[in-house]
């Protein structure tokens, strides 16, 4: 493990992941926002041909080669030194221990400044400032920075988190036994003393659940392993005019499903989030659920290749977004009348993000992330 590592030759891909026929998606956006179609094809023609070469699993390929795959775990940040020291020291012990791969740290610093060296050097790790703000910039210099390393495959995690004991390993396994693309671990929040008891009964930070090895159909990438070569053989990069609304991973995940790739749920890989006080205010998690609504839709509304079905597809959205809107305005209402947080929450909750889906229709962005002070 180091910050330089020497460049190799590229691992073929692993065997056919998806058992068979895939579901052809409905369509699809490139890396720009139009449509999938001019590349879809081509793209699938070279999983295809990686896939077939694969005879063995990703584990097993070191007894072949004689050299294990290099993940690349990489920490985007932006101005939190001292959090961001407590978690390398994590990663580097489960770099080093983790067995079946060699391992590579890269922190992705978004502060022109460089803040994050000293805490990424006492690490042994590397530092690369990303000067162009917002964290689909980042994550692409990420994704340049691994594929400059000769790594196999990325993780990424988020500089405020704290991995549980065997996270790494938990991550890599699905991917190095043949059976992802992409695996995203669970993230479980966690907050401090004094919160809110109405923002723990709205379930504001409660994410969906999904088993072991089950296929999902987005994932966010505070937690995730990407296979290089998969996303390099699909030309995926993060949208970058997501830099201040946020969702850009949704929508990366979103069309990385669409052109054929699997992600998997590894829920024994968990990661602590620590919730900031600042952002648990009710102000805070409705901005946050309005947010939301508006990516929502505007990462489905560009999976379509058309504008008659990306019209369609407005329509529906806006109908959603409004039905949504008037069923949490009235559960909310009903929780104040019966003094019921539960019920106050959860519709405040659902009425903010069906507002902020019929404003996504209607073409409207929140650029959450316009000033952002932390990532």
């Amino acid at each position: 493990m180091g910050a330089h590592v020497r460049r190799r030759a590229r691992r073929p891909r692993s065997r056919e992941l998806h058992g068979g026929r895939r579901r052809r998606p409905s369509g699809g956006a490139g890396p720009l926002g139009t449509g999938l179609d001019p590349y879809r094809d081509a793209a699938r023609r070279g999983l295809r041909r990686r896939r077939r070469r694969a005879a063995h699993p990703r584990a097993g390929a070191g007894a072949v080669t004689g050299v294990l795959p290099l993940v690349a775990v990489t920490v985007p940040t932006f101005h939190r030194p001292a959090q961001l020291a407590q978690l390398l020291a994590v990663v580097v012990a489960q770099a080093a221990s983790t067995p079946g791969i060699r391992s590579t740290i890269i922190v992705v610093d978004n502060d022109p400044a460089g803040s994050a060296a000293g805490a990424a050097h006492a690490a042994g790790a590397l530092h690369m400032i990303e000067p162009a703000r917002g964290l689909a910039a980042v994550r692409n210099a990420a994704l340049d920075a691994a594929t400059a390393a000769g790594a196999d495959a990325l993780v990424f995690i988020d500089d405020d988190e704290i991995p549980d004991d065997g996270w790494l390993a938990a991550l890599v396994a699905p991917w190095a036994a043949g059976d992802a693309d992409a695996v995203s671990g669970e993230v479980h929040s966690v907050f401090g003393e004094g919160v809110d008891p109405w923002i723990i009964a709205g379930g504001f930070f409660r994410r969906v659940r999904f088993a072991e090895g089950v296929s999902m159909p987005a994932a966010p990438t505070n937690n995730l392993l990407l296979d290089l070569t998969v996303i390099a053989a699909l030309g995926l990069r993060f949208d970058e005019r997501f830099a201040a609304t946020g969702g850009e991973d949704i929508d990366f995940t979103r069309r990385a499903v669409a052109l054929g790739a699997r992600i998997v749920s590894a829920p024994a890989a968990r990661v602590i989030d620590p919730v900031p006080a600042e952002r648990t205010t009710r102000a805070w998690v409705l901005r946050r659920a309005y947010r939301v609504g508006t990516t929502t839709v505007a990462g489905d509304v560009r999976l379509r290749t058309t504008p008659p079905r990306r019209a369609l597809r407005r329509g529906r959205w806006a109908v959603v977004g409004a039905a949504r809107t008037c069923m949490g305005a009235a559960r909310c209402a009903w929780g104040r009348l019966t003094r019921d947080d539960v019920h106050d929450a959860r519709g405040a909750r659902l009425a903010a993000r069906g507002f902020g889906m019929l404003a996504g229709a209607l073409g409207r962005t929140y650029r959450e992330y316009a000033l952002r002070d932390g990532s």
